[in-house]
């Protein structure tokens, strides 16, 4: 499959670069980015093309790989979808849910198949974990938490981010959190999400999802290295579970996704699903004073 990499940042560098050229089944083609400097360095290190004009990318390409502030991906991924090119997306997949419906909506009309990649769901330990709890069942209660320090002191490349500074952890890491919990409990009441915001870009919600289960979130970028981590655990008939750490890389984890893309059948992170996680983002953040 050829793909085109649209975005030039450090998450399109280290991860998605990276898994396109290592693919056996995929070739990247070329890459476009809002900055044509940048897009002609990753390309040169990746022994690709640069391009300036998306839409010659665009028809030289059979998929798309989007690594772009979710704004700036939505309506990009609506042009290559118009032009034919299945779509491999980043989370979240819009920061309104009426974008995320109008992709999704093309996706369907061009015919073309998607994949979001929320990077938990195709890291071999945590998606079999969560595969494993489906299966189980019985599940009344849940919790994920995610305190990163990407704006606490970790020297993270990702603190420059204008958009993650703009939205902070709710948007950028609560895809991941959301991804966990939905699959083993269930859908979320229209109106069953409660969000109060904490210290920094902290967010705390409470789910009341439609089989009678509940689940709690924290997410945040705001706390100081020493107090990072990431967990989640269920309870229910079967008693307590807890994710095992993630221990595949996320480039081997994109690897995955790429693979899922490729298959003939559909995969549950698909554009439906990313258009599921916009809306409850969006209904948590109606709730917030503004960071």
């Amino acid at each position: 499959m050829r793909f085109g990499l649209l975005g030039t940042g450090p998450w399109a560098s280290r991860t998605h670069a990276v898994a396109l050229s290592a693919h056996p089944r995929a070739e990247l083609v070329g890459v476009w980015g809002r900055r044509p400097e940048a897009a002609q360095e990753l390309a040169a290190e990746h022994r690709t093309t640069a391009h300036r004009d998306l839409d010659a990318l665009l028809a030289d390409c059979d998929a798309v790989a989007v690594a772009l502030p979710p704004d700036v991906q939505a309506e990009l991924a609506i042009r290559a979808a118009e032009a034919g090119c299945h779509l491999l997306l980043d989370k979240p997949v819009a920061t309104t849910g009426d974008t995320a419906e109008r992709l999704a909506a093309a996706a369907e009309r061009a015919g073309v198949r998607s994949v979001v990649f929320f990077t938990l769901r195709f890291s071999p330990e945590t998606a079999r974990w969560i595969a494993e709890q489906r299966v189980t069942g019985g599940w009344s209660a849940g919790r994920a938490d995610w305190y990163s320090p990407v704006f606490g002191g970790s020297q993270s490349p990702y603190a420059a981010s204008p958009w993650r500074q703009e939205k902070g952890a709710l948007w950028d890491i609560g895809p991941h959190a959301l991804s966990v919990l939905l699959p083993a409990l269930g859908e979320v009441e229209p109106s069953g999400v409660t969000a109060v915001r904490g210290p920094g870009d902290t967010v705390h919600l409470v789910l009341r999802h439609v089989n009678g289960a509940s689940s709690t979130v924290t997410v945040t970028h705001s706390v100081p290295p020493a107090a990072a981590g990431v967990s989640a655990e269920l309870r229910g008939s079967a008693g307590v579970v807890r994710m095992p750490e993630r221990e595949a890389p996320a480039e081997a984890a994109f690897g995955r996704a790429i693979d899922a893309l490729m298959a003939p059948e559909r995969h549950d992170c698909d554009l439906d699903f990313g258009v599921r996680v916009t809306r409850l983002l969006e209904a948590a953040d109606a709730q917030l004073p503004p960071l």
